[in-house]
């Protein structure tokens, strides 16, 4: 579960590292490939929630 928690936080923090855009200081932008990566994420979590369900 703190995986779970981790890894968002993580990938926050790794936009201070990209291109003009992505920053905290600047206006930002978004991309498509952002919308299928987050979406892709979503997609896995769902999947590890449903797979860890106890029976």
């Amino acid at each position: 579960m703190r995986i779970l928690l981790a890894t968002p936080l993580l990938a926050l923090a790794s936009g201070v590292h990209a291109h003009p855009g992505h920053g905290i200081s600047e206006p930002w932008h978004w991309h498509a490939s952002d919308t299928w990566g987050f979406l892709l994420v979503a997609a896995l979590a769902a999947l590890a929630i449903w797979l860890s369900r106890g029976e």
